[in-house]
């Protein structure tokens, strides 16, 4: 029964006596299963487009740790890729695209609402996830957010401060705004195709907010997050969404109404004492441990995990980490950690 699933109770605002739990990029890898399956598949995109690996990647942790939500395993630049940038990954460097800083570059994608032929095998992993998943686990679709996805077309590749985005933004912002309009409708009807295939919740990255300075955090990274969470409630209203403005420190503080989010992830740039008084009023709150401890364990990781879940205990909670974990972590931290939100 959905009224079961701990990530949906809590995501309606009920307190719960133990915190839900899963790990951004819990598939991946640092997982050896996963790293057999990569190598199956070829490379990092013949993965994200096998619908049959793409949702055995999904299973692995579930199978491994019995997580409360499985996120579908696929990466924020497919949507890129759709709306017609060239997209390729570098070994050991990571992804690299053509680039879009002109109008006659930014002519040349394709309509927002075209892009689903290209996106179909996303859409097919999810239906498989949604039939193979144990029937207490919650399935999570994502998209990465405009701001984002933006920094990445703009340059061509991720960079330390997002300098050629905000550049674009400074120097062509008629140019930039459509880039950015165009990415948010597209993300809107990629989000919208996952809950129909079966995503029971979804969550919006926007891992580079914390860039955006004065105005433009508003208008480029809460807006736009919120102009998609809008859309979505408006064709699913039941279907709770999790935003995520990564680095925004104290401009968390409303980010609940100001996005319209059932759920706001906090990275460990905040402490969970302070996201608990001054955030998780306004909802349910996902965090925040830091993914170093995934590296280390120990009795740190311990007395970190028990006190976020002691800080966040008096409201709706998702335990989480403050951000994705690294391909150098220990499997059985994992299990650690998991065994202390638990048990204690």
């Amino acid at each position: 029964m959905t009224s079961q699933k701990t990530i949906l109770r809590a995501l309606a605002g009920e307190t719960l006596p133990t915190p839900p739990i899963w790990m951004m990029r819990q598939a991946g890898r640092y997982l050896p299963e996963y790293r057999a399956t990569r190598a199956e598949a070829g490379d990092f995109l013949k993965l994200c487009y096998n619908p049959d690996l793409a949702a055995e990647v999904t299973l692995q942790p579930i199978r491994r740790y019995g997580f409360d939500a499985a996120i579908l395993f696929a990466d924020i630049l497919l949507v890129p890729q759709a709306l017609g940038a060239d997209l390729w990954f570098v070994t050991g460097e990571g992804p690299r695209l053509s680039t879009i800083t002109t109008q006659a570059e930014l002519d040349k994608l394709v309509p927002a609402d075209a892009i689903h032929d290209h996106l179909s095998p996303v859409y097919e992993t999810v239906k498989i996830l949604s039939k193979e998943l144990p029937s207490e686990t919650t399935l999570i679709g994502f998209a990465g957010a405009p701001w984002t996805v933006a920094t990445y077309m703009v340059a061509g590749r991720g960079t330390p401060d997002q300098g050629p985005a905000h550049a674009l933004k400074a120097e062509n912002r008629a140019v930039f705004d459509s880039l950015m309009d165009r990415i948010t409708e597209a993300t809107i009807h990629y989000m919208s195709k996952q809950i129909e295939a079966g995503a029971e919740v979804v969550k919006i990255f926007d891992s580079w907010a914390g860039s955006l300075q004065g105005a433009d955090f508003m208008d480029y990274s809460i807006k736009p997050m919120a102009r998609i969470t809008a859309a979505l409630k408006d064709k699913h209203p039941n279907v709770p969404v999790i935003a995520f403005p990564r680095g925004a420190g104290e401009r968390y503080t409303g980010a609940h109404a100001a996005i319209g989010a059932d759920c706001i992830a906090v990275d460990d740039g905040v402490s969970a004492e302070w996201a608990a008084e001054t955030l998780q009023t306004g909802g349910c709150v996902q965090g925040n441990l830091k993914s170093s401890h995934m590296v280390t364990g120990g009795d740190e990781l311990v007395s970190e995990t028990r006190r976020i879940v002691q800080a966040f205990s008096k409201g709706p909670h998702i335990f989480n980490l403050g951000h994705g974990i690294t391909p150098d972590a220990d499997p059985e931290n994992v299990q650690l950690m998991i065994d202390t939100v638990r048990n204690g």
